[in-house]
């Protein structure tokens, strides 16, 4: 989708223009055809539409200001960090405005004692473990994108990481938010304390996508350096035997800080890529990172190559230092852009299944990527199921992007068939809309649409994302399943 940004009948842009440039200091307030390109997709660049207008926020008080007028005026608001979501849900709106909270970026507050931080949403992932480094902490959970994404894209998508296999999404390590609503009240939830009276509020706004506020503060929980650190590869012959040794790791009772997967096809790109050192030969490969203090580290490293020799490992190796570590990770973390270079494009893919389904999943992937005709490399969070297929095509080809998103959604059909999920952290966004309606019944969705009227009663924060109506379910054939039947019809306009 790609449209000229076209105000609403009887909207005057102009005078909107003029109102935001009130409120925003000069300079803040993008217009204009070419300042509004940049802006026009996320990361899911499948999906483009230029705004009708960016505001460029640096505080709270200008975004309040921005509020209050989406309110007057009547306009939809999409918030921003750095874009690099990865479901379509920082899209903008032809007739919206999107408020870029980017340059919300300090640290306001770091409390060794208490082992927390203060910052604003346009605070970098990794800024925070950088930040807090000379105290001896750092931020768990650490997307690929960490050098570049926002914590507070990170609140809106719930964001995990590499390590969110044993120390949790970003729901598990945040402490407070401070969000404005969609009036531009300003709401404190959660705190240093270790528990707050009432609903859980938290939980509810962490991965809401921007749907029921704006965070414009986060507090999140710091955690130690671990004693001891140390990085595993195994190389398998075989997809099954690597996917079969991670059940097998966490049924002994061994939760890993990360327990990641890559196929032949993302191994040689990120190889190609970063140097990593993995054997280019192998159809896959697993990284297993151990912590904690020397003996635990030791035994768990003994019994963790037991089984990866039980499942037919070609070759187990333990780096040997800090340097060979970081290089292991690179590669990893290099995965996605490394795929980049081999195909025009690529569609990345975001669901989660029990572990045990691992072999018989992947089979099936193998399966449509032959029926399709499309390859796919696999790189994703092997220790809890998060999968992360990307299907290489060429956007310039008639007809292969349709082919690519009716693949994508047959995996993601998938992931709920065997007992999982549509997402483990990259949100719902435009990109999965349909694929909710599979996963959720009629009363469920009815539910998720009262929760935002009573947030947004006017529907005006990120409208269109996450939550599909329940008409566009009916068409999807999904509701059949729920007697056909689409309750409260006067929520039909979210």
């Amino acid at each position: 989708m790609h449209n000229e940004p076209t105000p609403q009948p009887g909207l005057d842009k102009a005078a909107l223009v003029s109102a935001l440039q009130a409120v925003l200091p000069a300079g803040r307030v993008l217009h204009r055809e070419e300042e509004l390109r940049p802006y026009e997709c996320d990361g899911l660049s499948a999906y483009r539409q230029r705004p009708l207008v960016v505001c460029l926020a640096d505080n709270v008080d200008e975004v309040q200001s921005v509020l209050r007028l989406s309110q007057e005026w009547n306009i939809p608001i999409v918030a921003r960090g750095a874009g690099t979501g990865l479901s379509g849900g920082a899209l903008p709106l032809e007739n919206g405005i999107l408020l870029s909270l980017a340059r919300m970026k300090r640290i306001l507050d770091i409390d060794p004692l208490n082992r927390t931080a203060r910052v604003e949403p346009g605070v970098r992932n990794l800024a925070i473990s950088q930040a807090a480094a000379c105290h001896g902490l750092y931020y768990a959970p650490d997307p690929s994108s960490q050098i570049a994404c926002t914590i507070g894209g990170n609140v809106a998508e719930n964001s995990g990481g590499v390590h969110c296999l044993k120390y949790g999404l970003t729901v598990h390590n945040i402490l407070g938010l401070k969000v404005l609503t969609a009036a531009g009240e300003l709401l404190e939830i959660g705190g240093q304390a270790p528990d707050a009276p009432g609903y859980d509020l938290l939980a509810l706004l962490t991965g809401s996508e921007g749907l029921l506020g704006i965070v414009v503060e986060i507090t999140v929980r710091l955690l130690p350096r671990p004693e001891q650190v140390e990085v595993m590869l195994a190389a398998f012959a075989s997809i099954g035997d690597a996917a079969s040794a991670v059940g097998d790791i966490i049924a002994a009772g061994i939760v890993p800080a990360g327990l990641e997967f890559m196929d032949n096809a993302a191994i040689r790109a990120a190889e190609d890529y970063a140097h990593a050192g993995y054997p280019r030969e192998a159809a896959a490969i697993l990284l297993c990172e151990l912590d904690g203090n020397e003996e635990e580290t030791a035994t768990q490293i003994e019994e963790v190559e037991q089984i990866f020799r039980r499942h037919q490992a070609t070759r187990v190796t333990c780096a040997a230092g800090e340097e060979e570590k970081q290089r292991l990770w690179a590669g990893r973390k290099a995965a996605f852009p490394a795929v980049g270079r081999i195909s025009p494009d690529y569609y990345c893919m975001d669901g989660t299944i029990p572990r045990h389904r691992l072999p018989e999943v992947l089979t099936q992937i193998a399966r449509w990527s032959e029926e399709y005709g499309l390859p796919v490399a696999n790189v994703f969070h092997a220790g809890d199921g998060n999968l992360h297929p990307l299907i290489l095509y060429d956007a310039n080809r008639p007809g292969e992007l349709e082919r690519v998103e009716a693949f994508g959604g047959r995996i993601l059909e998938l992931c709920v068939q065997v007992g999982g999920t549509i997402t483990g952290e990259h949100g719902v966004g435009m990109e999965k809309l349909d694929q909710m309606c599979v996963q959720f019944g009629a009363h469920e969705l009815a539910q998720f649409h009262l929760i935002k009227d009573a947030f947004d009663p006017a529907g005006l924060l990120n409208p269109g994302k996450a939550v599909p109506t329940l008409h566009r379910c009916a068409e999807y054939g999904a509701m059949h399943v729920h007697g056909g039947k689409l309750p409260f019809p006067n929520l039909e306009r979210f």
